[in-house]
């Protein structure tokens, strides 16, 4: 069903260049979430036989399917499907044939929301999002983002350097348009009113049905919102990182209508419970390694919040990570959390989240639990963050 939306300040602080091997290495995980990537360490067959039990918890016959939410006007899948860890990131890319069913699986399961973005790879996301797709392209919503220079490294949101991307975007996902398009970092050495400008032409030549942002801030989306309105945030959150509460971006999307996409909604992996302090990274190829959160003590310091999500999951006949997405799913109607995986029991761990419904007394027991633990460590290395808008 292919249909054309109608459309319904910057800080300007330098920051470092990234060169484009640093940028390649350091800067491809930018924007989609996360449920667990392929692991260094390996498991044992008695940990893989747990993981494939607890996968089907929350998914017995006859239960709830998957419902719809809106992101401002485009209405979606209660919970989508980061595709970046199929092809990069977090271990080798996977199979291709591996990826393109695990993206066809969800949607078979009620997925219609696919993130990815052309770092991603680059380019080899996109290009299996537009392969797995191609066949229901017409019964989904792909988003994808700008804003890079994959050529030079750095950020580059110049509205022809936009109208660049979004041309290789649209060939390498097989299709005519994009519904949910990001810029994927805030440059500030372009007024976010003349990409909004440059997106709201897009637009009108249907080559782009919605306008997003990845990790602006509060001021950026207002200023962007009044030249173009914005369909969607996306931003790291979880119940580990609470940032969107307290820099005002969460207040923002609700003010403004604004749909909210958090990437990394079970913590990266963490929260899944199947990463410990024993686990090790390739810091070759998985770029949580480089994350301070991710250093073996910080992941042992940090297990009283697995342990937290263990005990009510307990209680609720549900897993870790379905307790994660489904306390996001809880937060506000207007949240689409994209867990992304590569697995299919996985797959089928993090769609059992809409299963679980999580009472008021169960969302202050948790909210209670958690303002009794310090999370430690960074959600993201030095590099990564500097290129995060700046809530001042």
């Amino acid at each position: 069903m292919k249909q054309k939306k109608q459309a319904t300040g910057t800080n300007t602080q330098d920051r470092p260049a990234l060169g484009r091997r640093d940028f390649l290495a350091h800067t491809a995980l930018i924007g989609a979430g996360l449920s667990l990537g392929p692991l260094a360490c390996a498991m044992s067959s008695e940990q893989s036989k747990r993981i494939n039990s607890e996968s089907n918890k929350g998914l017995r016959s006859g239960e709830s399917k998957m419902k719809t939410r809106k992101l401002g006007s485009l209405e979606v899948s209660e919970l989508g499907a980061g595709c970046m860890s199929i092809s990069a990131n977090y271990g080798p890319p996977a199979d291709r044939n591996q990826g393109i069913q695990v993206l066809r699986a969800a949607h078979e399961k009620g997925v219609t929301f696919f993130d990815t973005a052309e770092v991603y790879g680059p380019y080899t996301n996109e290009e299996l999002v537009g392969e797995a797709l191609a066949p229901v392209r017409d019964n989904v919503a792909i988003a994808t983002k700008f804003g890079f220079n994959l050529e030079a490294g750095g950020l580059n949101s110049r509205p022809e350097h936009i109208k660049k991307a979004v041309e290789g975007s649209l060939k390498r996902l097989r299709t005519d348009r994009i519904d949910l398009y990001y810029q994927h970092r805030v440059d500030p050495k372009v007024p976010i009113e003349d990409v909004a400008g440059a997106i709201k032409e897009l637009i009108a030549e249907g080559k782009v049905l919605h306008f997003g942002l990845s990790e602006a801030s509060a001021r950026t989306i207002r200023r962007a919102h009044a030249v173009q309105p914005v369909t969607a945030i996306q931003t790291e959150y979880s119940l580990m990182e609470r940032d969107p509460e307290r820099n005002g971006v969460l207040i923002a999307c609700e003010e403004l209508g604004i749909g909210f996409v958090p990437w990394g909604p079970v913590g990266m992996g963490y929260l899944t419970g199947k990463i410990d302090a024993g686990t090790r990274l390739d810091p070759k190829t998985d770029l949580r390694s480089g994350f301070t959160r991710f250093s073996p003590e910080n992941l042992a310091a940090n297990a009283p919040v697995v342990e937290l999500l263990r005990r009510v999951a307990e209680k609720k006949g549900a897993t870790p990570a379905q307790i994660a997405l489904a306390w996001l799913l809880a937060q506000k109607p207007w949240i689409v959390p994209i867990p992304g995986t590569r697995n299919p029991d996985h797959l089928a761990e993090n769609l059992g989240a809409i299963q679980v419904q999580l009472t008021p007394a169960d969302l202050r027991e948790i909210e209670t639990a958690f303002s009794k633990i310090t999370v430690q460590g960074g959600r993201m290395n030095e590099m990564q963050m500097e290129v995060v808008d700046p809530t001042e």
